[in-house]
């Protein structure tokens, strides 16, 4: 019995764990955003409604990320493993395809820090998009994500605190 509990426990994190990296920051980084996957319900920095679904997809490889924000339309964000980092690509409704990457610092990610590293349709970067994204994972249940959104050379912030929706 305690084997077959052992091996079940082996199955289950190789389940979620990408093959091909071998960084244990960057596993547990991933595994806390597989750990998400749920409905969020919160508000941004003013009060309004926001909305976020994670869903852990493609064989355990991919995180997907829904979000709504009162008055905004749908965003849907993908992070993967790459290398030694974690690799998002945002698909906005501007119609560009921001790509960022964080690479973490620690074995216990509290916090991602995701950088510009270039998009698709986006012909210049003085046009609008979304230039970093930082996560912080307050505890199982609370998140906040921090979108900086950047046009004409200047930023502005866009934060939403989310709690995990019970069921």
């Amino acid at each position: 019995m305690k084997t077959r509990a052992t091996l079940l426990l082996f199955c289950a994190v190789l389940a979620i764990t990408p093959a091909h990296s071998t960084d244990k920051s960057v596993l547990a980084a991933f595994m806390t955003l597989q750990s998400l996957a749920g409905a969020w319900v919160g508000n941004d920095e003013h009060g309004r409604s926001a909305k976020s679904n994670f869903k852990t997809i493609i064989a355990n490889t991919t995180v997907m990320e829904t979000l709504t924000a009162d008055g905004m339309d749908e965003m849907l964000t993908l992070y993967t493993v790459d290398g030694d980092g974690i690799a998002l690509v945002h698909y906005c409704p501007t119609n560009n395809q921001p790509r960022m990457r964080a690479t973490p610092l620690s074995g216990d990610a509290k916090e991602l820090v995701f950088q510009f590293s270039g998009a698709g349709n986006l012909p210049t970067l003085s046009m609008g998009h979304e230039h970093k994204l930082v996560m912080r994972f307050t505890d199982s249940d609370h998140i906040t994500e921090e979108w900086t959104w950047r046009k004409d050379g200047k930023e502005s912030l866009m934060i939403y605190h989310f709690r995990r929706e019970k069921k």
